[in-house]
This record gives C-alpha cells, sequence and structure tokens, in this order.
C-alpha cells in the first residue's frame, strides 16, 4: 500500500513527482524532515526497536539525485541512513514507519527495519561500502541488456577508508559501467571528523581511477537543478562517474552521539538549506505545507500503529528457496570423463551455449591461460563478454557476482584459490546469503567455484580446505563433490535449478582423476534436507558394514585406498559414505543412512574442530546414537609448505587405517 501524499502525485512506479520549484521541493524536503523527527519520537517512546540513523538536515541532498531518476531500470543503493533517499524513490511513508516499528505493514514485513530495505530496484544495508560492489553486478547487467538504466551508489565520507569502495570504482572504471558513486560529504562519520581520516581529496580519489567528478552544495539554491543536470549527463555518457555534495548533519549519527561543540551545531543549523527554502516561501504557504504533512504524518503513524506486529507464518528451519523447476532442457552431463577438469569445463561450455543469462568471471580466465587450473580454457574466446577476466579483487568480483544475480544472471565467479575466500566473507555472509532470508522476492542464485586443499606444497595460504568456515553461514550452501560424483552435473544443477548461493567447492588434486562413479549408488535423499535431491549422496560397500567411512571431495581416493586395505588386511567390512552438499548438511538423509551403524569415522582434510564431522557427530549424539565414532582432520595449525612437513598434517591412508584400527 502506497500511503497518500499530499500535492504530490506518483508515477506508474509510485516514484513522487517533485517539481523543481520552491514550493514542491521544500515541501518534500519537510515531509522527509518530518518523517525524521516522527521516527525519533517514535524511538523516544520506546516504539522502535533496535537503533536509527536521522538524516536530519540532508533531505536535499538525499532528494536531489533520486528525485532526477526517470527509467524505470535505474537502481538505488543505499546505506545505513536511507531514509530520505527511500522516501523520494519510493514514496512509501507507511511502509517506512511501519517497517521501523516492526509491524506488518512494513515495506519488508518488519524483518529488515531502520537499515535494511528492499523495494523494487531500491536496496540498503547497514555495512559500510557493502552495497558498492553488486552495483557493479547490476550495472553489468543493464549493460548486458542493452538497458539505459543507472546505478546510484550512495555513500557518506566516512566510507571513503573502505576497500571495496575502490575495487568497485575500479571495476566500473576499466569496464566503463554507467555507476554514479554520490558521496554526502558532511564532514563527520560517527563522532570522528573526515579530515582526520581522509588522505589528500575526495575529487583526487575519483579522478585516479578516471572518473569523471561533479561538486555540488545542497545549500546552493540551484543545488536541485544542478543533481538533475548530473543524471542526465550520467544517463548520456554510460560511464562512471562521482558527484560529491557538501552536506551537514543537524543531529547525532544516533541516539546521543553528538559531540560536535555548540558554535559549530550552531553554524550548521544557519546553514540549513532547508530553513532558507522556507524563508523564499510565502509565510501562509510554508505554514499550510508544514500542517498538511503534520497532519498526513499524523495518519501514517496510526496506520502503522494499527498494523499487526511482524509475524512469521511459520517457523523456519532456513531461509533457502526449493529447487527450481526447469523452464528449458537442462544440459545433462555424462557420469564419466576422461577427468574433472574436463567434467566441469565442458559444464561451464554447455551453460553459456544453453543459457545467454550465465555469465563466467574470475582473475586469469582468459586466453591462453583460462583459469589457474584451466576450468576456463577456451571458453573466453568463444563467448566474448560472458566469461570476464577482472582484477584480483576478490571482494568486489563476489558483490558484483551478487549484483548480476539480483538482476536476474545466473552468475558463476571463479576464485583462484578456496584460502582467498576470506576476503569475499563480508559479501557473502552479510549480502548473498541474508538478501533471500530477509526479502521475500529477492533471490541470489549466485554459484562460486574455487579449488581447494592441500599436498601440492603450495603452503599456508594456498593448501587450506576452509568449507568449516563457510558451513557456518546461514543461507548458503556448500557443496564439495568428488570424483565419484557427476562433477559437472552438479554444477550445472546448481547453476539453473538451486536459487540460492553456493559455494562449488573442487580438490585440485581431483582435477586430473578421471570422473568415475565405479560401483557407487545414490543414496534418496530425505524430502526434508534442502538441496539434497539435487546434491546427491553415494554409498559404496558392504551391506551390514564393521565401520563406515564417510568423507567427501579430496578425501575420497585416500578413504577408497584406506577402505581396501581395512577390508583386506585387517578382514573388515567396510562401507563409504560420500555426501558431496555439506550445507545444509543433510542430516536426516545421512541420519537414516547412519543410525544403526556400529562404528563410523568421518574423515576431512579441513580444520576439523568446528566442522562437517562435529556437525554430524553431534547430530547423530542428538538423534540417540549408540555405536562408536571418530573423526579425522587436520590439527588447528597452519598447512606447511615443505612436502615432509605437510604429509604429517593432513590425514592419508596410513592414518585413517590406524585410527579405524584402534576403534575396533
Amino acid at each position: 500500500m502506497i500511503a497518500r501524499l499530499p500535492g504530490f502525485a506518483l508515477d506508474a512506479n509510485a516514484k513522487p513527482q517533485i517539481a523543481l520549484d520552491d514550493a514542491s521541493v521544500f515541501a518534500f524536503g519537510h515531509l522527509i524532515r518530518s518523517t525524521e523527527n516522527k521516527i525519533l519520537d517514535l524511538f523516544g517512546r520506546g516504539l522502535v526497536s533496535g537503533t536509527t540513523h536521522t538524516c536530519l538536515g540532508q533531505e536535499l541532498c538525499q532528494m536531489g539525485v533520486v528525485r532526477a531518476l526517470d527509467h524505470p531500470d535505474d537502481v538505488v543503493l543505499s546505506n545505513h541512513r536511507n531514509h530520505g533517499h527511500f522516501l523520494t524513490y519510493s514514496g512509501h511513508f507507511l511502509g517506512l514507519i511501519a517497517e521501523i516499528v516492526g509491524r506488518k505493514d512494513g515495506v519488508c514485513g518488519g524483518y529488515g527495519g531502520s537499515q535494511h530495505l528492499a523495494y523494487r530496484h531500491f536496496h540498503s544495508n547497514g555495512v559500510q561500502a557493502g552495497m558498492t560492489a553488486i552495483g557493479i553486478g547490476l550495472a553489468l547487467a543493464r549493460r548486458q541488456v542493452k538497458s539505459e538504466g543507472i546505478v546510484v551508489t550512495v555513500v557518506g565520507d566516512g566510507t571513503l577508508g573502505e576497500g571495496l569502495l575502490y575495487e568497485s570504482i575500479n571495476l566500473a572504471s576499466i569496464w566503463r559501467l554507467p555507476v554514479l558513486y554520490v558521496v554526502e560529504n558532511n564532514g563527520i562519520a560517527q563522532t570522528t571528523y573526515t579530515r582526520d581520516t581522509i588522505g589528500g581529496t575526495i575529487e583526487g580519489r575519483a579522478r585516479a581511477f578516471g572518473l569523471q567528478c561533479w561538486h555540488l552544495d545542497d545549500a546552493d539554491p540551484g543545488f536541485m537543478a544542478g543533481a538533475e543536470q548530473v543524471v542526465k549527463e550520467m544517463r548520456a555518457q554510460r560511464s562512471p562517474g562521482m558527484l560529491i555534495i557538501d552536506t551537514c548533519r543537524l543531529g547525532p549519527h544516533s541516539k546521543g552521539d553528538d559531540l560536535r561543540g555548540e558554535t559549530e551545531r550552531r553554524a550548521i543549523a544557519e546553514r540549513d538549506p532547508l530553513a532558507t527554502l522556507r524563508k523564499r516561501l510565502a509565510p501562509a504557504l510554508a505554514e499550510q505545507i508544514e500542517q498538511d504533512n503534520f497532519a498526513f504524518l499524523q495518519e501514517v503513524e496510526a496506520a502503522a500503529l494499527a498494523s499487526p506486529e511482524a509475524t512469521f507464518s511459520s517457523e523456519r528451519e532456513h531461509a533457502l528457496r526449493p529447487v527450481r523447476a526447469a523452464k528449458t532442457p537442462i544440459p545433462v552431463q555424462p557420469a564419466r570423463a576422461n577427468n574433472v577438469r574436463a567434467a566441469l569445463n565442458n559444464a561451464l561450455r554447455e551453460l553459456l551455449e544453453n543459457d545467454e543469462r550465465v555469465v563466467v568471471l574470475g582473475e586469469d580466465l582468459h586466453e591462453p591461460y583460462g583459469g589457474a587450473f584451466k576450468i576456463t580454457a577456451g571458453l573466453s574466446t568463444q563467448f566474448t563478454g560472458r566469461v570476464i577476466s577482472t582484477p584480483i579483487s576478490e571482494a568486489g568480483i563476489t558483490g558484483t557476482g551478487i549484483g548480476l544475480a539480483l538482476a536476474g544472471r545466473r552468475p558463476v565467479v571463479e576464485i583462484m584459490f578456496a584460502d582467498f575466500l576470506s576476503l569475499c566473507m563480508d559479501q557473502l555472509y552479510n549480502h548473498a546469503a541474508k538478501f533471500p532470508g530477509m526479502f521475500a522476492d529477492v533471490e541470489v542464485p549466485l554459484v562460486m567455484r574455487t579449488p581447494s586443499g592441500g599436498r601440492r606444497g603450495y603452503g599456508p595460504t594456498h593448501s587450506q580446505s576452509p568449507e568449516n568456515l563457510f558451513c557456518s553461514v546461514p543461507g548458503l550452501t556448500v557443496v564439495f563433490p568428488s570424483n565419484r560424483h557427476n562433477s559437472g552435473q552438479i554444477l550445472v544443477d546448481a547453476v539453473t535449478r538451486w536459487p540460492n548461493p553456493t559455494l562449488f567447492l573442487e580438490h585440485k588434486l581431483l582435477y586430473g582423476e578421471a570422473q568415475d562413479p565405479r560401483d557407487y549408488e545414490v543414496i534418496e535423499g530425505h524430502e526434508a534436507d534442502a538441496g539434497a535431491s539435487l546434491f546427491p549422496t553415494l554409498r559404496w560397500g558392504h551391506a551390514t558394514p564393521d565401520i563406515t567411512l564417510v568423507c567427501f571431495g579430496g578425501m575420497v581416493p585416500m578413504v577408497e585406498r584406506a577402505a581396501q586395505t581395512l577390508a583386506n588386511e585387517e578382514e573388515l567390512r567396510v562401507e563409504v559414505l560420500v555426501p558431496s552438499l555439506l550445507a545444509p548438511l543433510p542430516r536426516r538423509t545421512l541420519l537414516r543412512a547412519l543410525l544403526k551403524r556400529p562404528r563410523i569415522a568421518v574423515i576431512e582434510e579441513s580444520h576439523h574442530e568446528f566442522g562437517v564431522s562435529a556437525e554430524l557427530l553431534a547430530s547423530l549424539a542428538e538423534a540417540g546414537y549408540r555405536g562408536s565414532v571418530i573423526r579425522l582432520g587436520t590439527p588447528s595449525v597452519p598447512i606447511a609448505s615443505a612436502r615432509s612437513l605437510e604429509r604429517t598434517q593432513l590425514p592419508d591412508e596410513k592414518s585413517i587405517v590406524a585410527n579405524v584400527v584402534d576403534m575396533i
């Protein structure tokens, strides 16, 4: 529901139509300020949960650019101080107030609160610079479909210390994307003056990346017209730019954290462009506008408080969307391949051939290199513009993938080594995995591929298996196929049928192994396990085993050799269970297969404390398992470079056999 606006029309996209005359600009600016004061009043009355960041004093600054956007594909990406941007974009005053007081009629049903809003092409988030890389993906998607929409990414001057901002600006520059960075330059972050945190100038930073730069002051009488002209120039030039807007914050960052002196606060109040604008109006007109706005917001408040408190329709175990029905034929991948590398390369090729929405991006993917492990060999020349080599910019390209996914593309992002995923964590943890859980109409079908694991002497930062870290991220799917799985088909299904952000791990040692299912069988996935039917668990061995070995990814060949040794030399009946889905853990599927087994050993290459084995064995204990268990993994020390040292750290055939013999 869009609340009625006093004196403003709404276009087909429910965007307020604000003329450039003084009365219209004052009326809407005053309405934003009155809304902020209303929010502060509600906060003081204990009706707002958490905190809120107001834009008091920055109303015209927040209106200027957003008001000028007139294309249905235009995007606004905002931050924690987002209310003015949101109201100018949407006119949804009831949706904002109800959201902040945690009611059902909130624009996000109370889930996002003050900082986290999603509405059509408007997104805001509380992490500084977090949305900047996502804007790159949204802009890239618009260029690929030849849309004239532009992306406006709004940051405060305090955000200029964040590294992701510069990764994003660099990507926008080298790809010449229509992204306008708007810096609301109010001279202070929370309580720290930005003159103490910025080296050089803001303009100098923009020009260093080749961006066109504009500088406006929201106290200038021509500010609104100037902002409109900037948007027109951006739409015409189709390349990135930065608009710096000098503005001032009248009040604190949040609550009572304004440490500025009385003299400074008085000077800011005297500068206030909204107050100056009011003086240019006839007193009776200004008074009437204020009365109309007051009456309107009283109605909005009453409607918001009459809305039921936000509740969940049902208690959710997870925020994952179900398997997507195939709208077009999905490329079927052969179960056998010369090696896993060839299987994955063929899967990517057929994905690109069959679906123009698929975009592959990562470092050094171009010919003749074809990626560090040659998974994209031959693809960049065949699919120009859709297999994209990027700068060394892991967080930036992760955010780009999220933006592409939000825009309806099917991005596959390659991170050169799984160790570097730590650089991507914020984008995965606070953005990709949270958006679908918070916002009902948002999907992030992002697939991130990366080689994992050791045994090649690559050392502490190129040999890790970090799945234990990422399996704990709510809403993130983690898949780790083996050479017994149909890795190509799992990749195809992840891209085409699984509408959730997915980390796709590939063990380096398996790239050269033949992909061969041998005599493994697929265990039927439990219907209550999200993704279990799409990402299968395999089983091989004796029907009534003495010992069941559970493993995944690159541990499978070693576990198989250990199983043969245990069978041949120890005369044990051995079973091997190999899931490809690690998170969400296919709990019921695995419990159904394991609960009646007398002994279970879980073997993983990761630093296994707090990892997959810990979660699986905890699930068994909760289900009343009474057998014997052990788990093997890498101790909690950095992985060494010397092969002789590395061999003593990582589980191998001998350590598996020795540990199993000890438990028999």
